[in-house]
């Protein structure tokens, strides 16, 4: 993700912070990253990597992707690394997103998407091995709800594509008949970049969409 001197970033969800301190140092001086999570735990580490990497153009804070705690209008870039999937309400999250950038902003995540159907007991397990335990949206309802929330220019792009033979020694100990549900599950989920842009000439919540 390229970013520009001067820009305000907003990372949905801290891990252990780098991700925001990077990219504080990639937009310089003049230009701040934001970084969110909803327990003090994971926001005294983050603190903490601040405090290490004496990084000053950062902030984090507390709370729910769900409800950013920052004005419209105020963030160049959106980003997260397998955030959005493990929310609820997916619905609210891209609204929020859209809420909170600039006209001309982006939207530049990683997240688990799966391509066509899959049975609900097959998808729990496989997306265990993936790492991303909640319900990851379908490529095509991702790109539904990225429109109804107002964006436009979305692209999909996959990083990497998880086939059955990835994942036979963890779905064979969780007691699964790997050869039964391989036509159900290979090659239907990914790892994908995912990208949308607030139209530039939309500055209030919902205007465009």
């Amino acid at each position: 993700m390229q970013f520009n001197f001067g820009e305000v970033v907003f990372d949905l969800g801290l891990g252990g912070g780098l991700d925001v301190l990077l990219s504080a140092q990639r937009v310089g001086p003049t230009g701040k990253a934001y970084g969110l999570d909803m327990t003090d735990e994971m926001l005294a580490l983050a603190r903490e990597n601040q405090r290490k990497a004496e990084v000053e153009n950062v902030e984090f804070l507390k709370g729910e992707i769900e409800k950013i705690p920052l004005p419209d209008n105020s963030v160049d870039v959106i980003i997260s690394n397998c955030v959005i999937n493990l929310s609820a309400d997916k619905d609210r999250v891209l609204r929020e997103a859209f809420r909170v950038l600039k006209p001309g902003g982006r939207f530049a995540v990683s997240d688990v998407v799966v391509r066509g159907d899959v049975p609900e007991d097959v998808r729990k397990n496989v997306l265990l091995w993936v790492g991303c335990i909640a319900g990851a949206l379908k490529d095509c309802e991702y790109v539904t709800k990225l429109t109804q929330a107002g964006f436009e220019s979305i692209e999909i792009e996959p990083t990497r594509v998880y086939h059955i033979e990835d994942a036979r020694a963890f779905l064979v100990n969780q007691g699964i008949d790997v050869d039964a549900i391989a036509p159900q599950v290979d090659g239907k989920f990914m790892s994908a970049f995912v990208r949308a842009r607030k139209p530039a000439g939309c500055c209030a919540p919902g205007c465009c969409a």
